[in-house]
């Protein structure tokens, strides 16, 4: 390998929102890798800094053309400049795209458990969260209840659909035959598509997610994607990301949202990060997956011959891991609990929603001795916690 990823990085006393924790404790919750970023884009950032003129900033068309070449290169679709937009992040793409499209008191479709967040996009904006819960089989696999989502969709209250490709935390790439099947009943029932995708470029090697909005003309037509290298390069904190609506009068809508809003001008490192992401960090990336690949592996065999009590969801996509408990426990009350006997600090299912209270989630994008020492804390707080 060319890169380095069991190196460990010291996090602690930068601001990190992660690593803001006491000294005896290990987290892996919040989405955000332990690895440096590529070395390309570090390069790239260095240079831009040693500029020294920081004013507003502009997007080049390199960043357009970065992230068509990407898209065409890796996913095998052909996006349009005219189709893309920046926005400074993800999250804010989202709440900004829930006020513009949507009405006070309108519902908002999501099919849970998901990432929580979604859910402070649509309450905080006077939206309502219309949950469409995912079936969970003996067989300890997700799948959609279409039933149910069709009898959602078709509520006159319901205007928009936030779609999780791959879905967070769950860790599954949905098929083209169930996006074709989504596309086409949120546009029988005229609910626009909101495809979250930013997990699109952490699937396991030899695993590729599908673009909602390359399924077919009817998904291309009433969708909105929001994409960025920020979560596969591990530069969140530059704040860069953006949104794909190939429909021209659902673009313009989606374009005076964000500039209203005024989340719509990079920072001064936000367009050279990005560019140099995707036209150079792809040999990072690939090495990326296959590291993150061998600690599911591991947490895997760890949990199936040490902690038998628990049962690891099989990940396609993410770094983030779907771990169940058992169906009688507290998840609030089991996390804090391990964190407090053994400093292990994951996240609580309940918040994810669904049946996600049966759950913990945990971030395993570190250095594999890092996640050994994770996996014994985990068993360490398992065992006292079963116990107590």
């Amino acid at each position: 390998m060319i890169y380095n990823f069991d190196e460990v990085t010291n996090r602690r006393n930068t601001n990190s929102l992660k690593w803001n924790v006491a000294e005896n404790e290990l987290p892996m919750w919040v989405a955000d890798m332990d690895f440096e970023t590529a070395p390309e884009i570090m390069k790239a950032i260095a240079e831009r800094a040693g500029h020294g003129c920081y004013g507003y900033t502009e997007v080049s068309d390199e960043w357009y053309e970065a992230y068509i070449n990407w898209w065409y290169r890796r996913h095998n679709f052909a996006m349009k400049k005219e189709w893309l937009m920046f926005c400074t992040g993800v999250v804010p793409a989202i709440s900004s795209i829930v006020r513009k499209i949507t009405t006070p008191a309108e519902k908002v479709l999501i099919m849970t458990p998901v990432y929580n967040i979604f859910f402070n996009s649509i309450i905080n904006n006077g939206r309502e969260v219309l949950e469409c819960p995912l079936k969970f089989g003996k067989n300890m696999e997700y799948s959609i209840d279409f039933d149910d989502l069709e009898k959602k969709l078709s509520d006159p209250q319901t205007t928009l659909m936030i779609l999780c490709n791959p879905h967070n935390p769950i860790g599954k790439i949905w098929d083209k035959d169930t996006l074709q099947r989504i596309g086409e009943m949120c546009c029988r029932h005229n609910v626009i598509v909101l495809s979250d995708e930013i997990h699109c470029d952490l699937t396991d090697p030899g695993m590729s997610y599908i673009p909602f909005a390359s399924v077919s003309d009817i998904c291309r037509d009433n969708s909105i994607t929001c994409i960025a290298p920020t979560k596969t390069f591990n530069i969140a904190g530059l704040q860069t990301s953006a949104i794909s609506v190939p429909n021209k009068a659902l673009r313009h809508k989606v374009w005076r949202g964000i500039n209203t809003d005024e989340v719509a001008e990079p920072n001064v490192f936000a367009v050279e990060a990005a560019v140099a992401a995707f036209n150079n960090g792809e040999k990072w990336l690939d090495e990326l997956r296959k590291y993150i690949l061998n600690n599911k592996r591991y947490v895997n065999q760890y949990a199936d011959k040490e902690i038998p009590e628990i049962h690891v969801i099989a990940s396609e996509a993410t770094y983030l891991l779907w771990i169940y408990c058992g169906e009688s426990i507290n998840s609030v009350e089991m996390c804090r609990y391990i964190r407090n006997k053994t400093g292990l600090y994951v996240s609580a299912g309940k918040q994810f929603s669904g049946n996600g209270d049966s759950f913990l989630r945990m971030n395993i994008a570190c250095p594999g001795s890092v996640i050994e020492d994770g996996m014994r804390r985990l068993n360490e707080g398992i065992r006292l916690y079963m116990n107590r």
